[in-house]
């Protein structure tokens, strides 16, 4: 496994295992001590993905403490633009944000720390998202910002939004609690 830091403090894009050959390939998204001696505390509570078409963006979501949720993300099929914002006050990265592509090519993920909010913007024709989580859902908690108020340069601005999505808070219309 390789970890990359990112510009956001607690990010890192990950490289797990991923060996191919002539019968195809064999990855390990995740493996708990692996993670551990690295120092990226996850216990997974939930795992869950979604499959979005083309065009669609979905975020920036996050769940409100004490249910906040380490997350981390993965693309199993097609491609993805996959962008967090920092929200936690005392960070150095406070109200920075990062994007990177995740690809079932690449078979990179992205490990999200509490108190970052995370959206994808579907590049390919269809995309399946792979999510690890340390909590589970909580509808009460959950919540997120408006995608288009953190200052991502997003490949369009005009993504099939749902309607939820689009009736989140600006940016700065938002108290963090992190």
């Amino acid at each position: 496994m390789k970890i990359v830091d990112t510009k956001i403090k607690g990010c890192y894009e990950v490289f797990p295992l991923d060996l191919r050959d002539h019968r195809g390939r064999f990855v390990k998204p995740f493996h708990q001590d692996d993670f551990r001696d690295a120092g990226l505390e996850l216990d997974i509570k939930e795992e869950y993905y979604s499959v979005s078409k083309k065009n669609v963006l979905r975020g920036l979501h996050f769940q409100l403490p004490p249910k906040a949720t380490i997350k981390v993300v993965t693309c199993l099929g097609g491609t993805i633009f996959d962008a967090v914002v920092d929200l936690r006050i005392d960070s150095p990265t406070y109200l920075k944000h990062f994007a990177v592509e995740l690809s079932e090519k690449r078979g990179n993920l992205l490990y999200i720390p509490e108190g970052l909010a995370h959206g994808f913007y579907t590049l390919s024709e269809e995309a399946t998202v792979l999510y690890m989580c340390s909590e589970v859902y909580s509808q009460e908690h959950d919540t997120g910002l408006r995608w288009n108020s953190a200052g991502i340069s997003w490949p369009v601005m005009d993504p099939i939004v749902s309607e939820k999505d689009n009736g989140l808070k600006e940016l700065e219309q938002f108290h963090s609690p992190f």
